[in-house]
This record gives structure tokens, sequence and C-alpha cells, in this order.
């Protein structure tokens, strides 16, 4: 296809995302620029014309709201891409401001909040008719006190905001295998933090049985492509990010995830995963986001390049065709695979010829590396390292 790559974009925070669509659409002609903390593997990018980090000290939200709202106008038509919670709590804030001056996607500012507020997401499943896990509100120690005989453990103490949390604990939950006390004291933890949770039940199975949907919906019902794929194995276990992915046809997963998107009226991108209950066989909702994920180079080598849809739709041009390739493809983070295979190792749960018969597969897509552009593997590296020593 003749593509037009004279409208610029700018790319606000994210991770393994911000680097897939820097390198992919930077690589096709388009000016992308990157900013986002040191830990935005984007901005190290030699696909990246100008990477603007967010200054030490400064909160994100703080910086961006200068460097797009303020009387710099240098970036102004630039496409702005919200990659993290932080950036779609800000595009959304800031949304019509923001119009004014630049493109934005299909998104509905109100629909992704809640999104963001994980029980509003288990209501609009309820309300949809979506299978989700059983789940209790608690604002208050009376509230915890009434769930000691109805909690079935495990269970997970949960964050209404994940992105709050991940700051202030470096994971997404608390699980809890059987003491009612020791969920009480997590629940305490997260309060004297300042952190809004809820307590919710864990849906048994491995994480095998992880799978989820990709899309963009227009107004009007449209969708502009369908992806799905599922989970190998998470680090840790059971209850950490996905450290080995792979493609597939998952006809139930799209079905579950077109019926509760096209309830919630999505418009723009949306991603939902779910988990198959081994007590009745039904898949559960587990999480929804609305951006690119940490998975964005899996589902563009897949056949599905989002980033380019995207692009093309905000500016007109034709959408090229997607369709998600026959080949399974994988995606495969070395180190954190290690650790969950160290993890099921001493579980008794994987072993060691397992693990390497897994891996000797043909597909494998690396969420980082790259011989093309080996910048942002330095970069992430000294990322980690300076977090550890902060």
């Amino acid at each position: 296809m003749k593509l037009d790559t004279s409208t610029p974009v700018l790319i606000l925070g994210g991770k393994e995302n911000s680097l897939s669509v820097a390198r992919h659409l930077g690589s096709l002609g388009v000016k992308v620029r990157v900013s986002g903390p040191p830990s935005c593997w984007g901005l190290y990018s030699r696909h990246c014309l100008e990477p603007i980090p967010v200054p030490r000290g400064i909160e994100q939200v703080s910086f961006w709201k200068q460097l797009l709202l303020g009387g710099d106008r240098r970036l102004d038509g630039h496409i702005v891409l919200a990659m993290s919670d932080d950036a779609i709590e800000f595009v959304g804030a800031h949304r019509d401001e923001l119009l004014c001056r630049y493109r934005l996607d299909d998104a509905n500012a109100g629909l992704q909040g809640k999104f963001l507020d994980k029980i509003e997401t288990l209501e609009l499943a309820a309300r949809a008719g979506i299978a989700a896990p059983r789940f209790w509100r608690i604002t208050r120690p009376d509230d915890l006190a009434q769930l000691r005989h109805k909690i079935v453990f495990p269970a997970a103490v949960k964050p209404v905001q994940s992105h709050k949390f991940i700051k202030a604990f470096g994971k997404k939950l608390f699980i809890v295998k059987e003491s009612f006390d020791e969920l009480a004291a997590k629940v305490a933890l997260a309060w004297r933090n300042g952190i809004e949770v809820f307590v919710i039940e864990m849906i048994p199975g491995s994480d095998s049985e992880l799978s989820s949907y990709y899309t963009y919906r227009l107004g009007d019902g449209r969708k502009l492509f369908h992806f799905t794929k599922s989970i190998i194995r998470r680090w840790p276990v059971n209850r950490g990010n996905a450290c080995y992915h792979r493609t597939g046809h998952y006809p139930e997963t799209r079905a579950a995830g077109e019926k509760f998107f096209d309830a919630a009226g999505l418009a723009g991108l949306g991603n939902i995963e779910f988990k198959r209950d081994s007590r009745d066989g039904l898949l559960k909702l587990i999480e929804v986001n609305a951006r690119f994920t940490a998975a964005q180079e899996l589902v563009r080598r897949a056949g599905v390049p989002i980033d380019l849809i995207v692009y093309c739709h905000l500016t007109g041009q034709a959408i090229p065709e997607a369709q998600q390739a026959e080949k399974e493809l994988r995606y495969w983070y070395p180190m954190r695979d290690f650790l969950a295979f160290v993890e099921l190792y001493r579980r008794g749960e994987l072993g060691l010829f397992a693990w390497l018969k897994s891996l000797a597969r043909s597909g494998m897509v690396f969420p980082l590396f790259s011989f093309d552009d080996p910048v942002p593997t330095l970069g992430a590296g000294l990322a980690v390292i300076r977090r550890k020593i902060a």
C-alpha cells in the first residue's frame, strides 16, 4: 500500500508497546516522538526521532500537561497514542483541550475510566451477561469483618486501579492462600498507602487457561480487526505478568470479547482477557485494557498491525487488510520465563526437559531485543538497575 507518513506520532508512556510502535511506524517513515519515564523502552529506539523523557522528580501527568497544553506548540498536529494507564488518565482528563491541537483515537474517556476501575469493569461484565469471578467491595473495617465466613480461599486483595498499586508494591495484587487474618493485614497495608482495594476469588487452573481478544471498534459498531492469543506461562506464577504467549484462533474468546465490547459500547482500541474456570468450564473475565498492550509486537508479527491500522484510520487513509496468521507464533521473555520455570519446578509442576521442549520452536518473537535496534536492550537494563538502586 502507498502510505502517507506526513502526520507525526507522539507516544506517551508504555514499555514494550511503546518500543514496538516506535520501531514499526518509524521504519515506515512516520516521524515518531516518545515521552515517558526511564522505563519507557521506546525512548531508546533508533526509530524514535526525538525522545522526550519525563524528568526525575516530576509527575508524568504534570510534565505531559506542560508539554502538550503549554505555550510550546511544536507538537501540534501529532497523533497522540496513550500507552499506559497514567497516559490514559491524562488524555481522558484533558481530551477536549487536546482535541483542539492533536489527533486522538475514537476512545470514550468515560468508558476508559470504567476499564481502569476494576470494580466498574466487573459490573459492566455482569450487565453484559459475561461470567466473572465473585468479588466483594470493602471500604471500611466492618465490610471486611463481614467476609470472615464468606471468603473461599485462595482469594486475592486486588486494587481498584492497578497502576497505583503497582507503583506502591511492585506487583498487581496480593494473593492470600488460606488465612483471613493475612487477608485483613494485606487490606490494611493497602489502606495505609491510600490505595482502594477489594476482595476477589481466585479462578482455579493454570496460567495456560488464559486467553485474550483484541479489536478496534468504531462508534457505529464496525470493527477494524480481530485477534486472539493465549498464555503459556506467567511470572510470578498465577499472579504476575505473562512471560510466554502464543497466537491462536479462539472463537469462544472472540465471541465473549465481542459480546462484552458491544454491550459496553466500546469506541477505539480494546483488549479483554479471560480465564477458563476448571469448576464450571466457563470463560471468566480477568481484565480489560483500552490501549496497546505489552504483546503488541506479537500481534503485529502475527499479521495484525494495530498501530498501522490506527494510524491509517486517524489520517483518513485506506485501512490495511489484517488477517491473523494461521502459523503459531510465540512471544518470549527469557529471564522471566526462566524464573517461572524455577517456581514451577519447585512445585513439581514442570520438569527441565518439558520446559526446554516448550522452547524448541520456530516463530519466536522477542519483546525487546533486535539486531536492527539494539540500544533499547541496554536502556531497559539500565532502567532496571536504577530502579533496584532506588
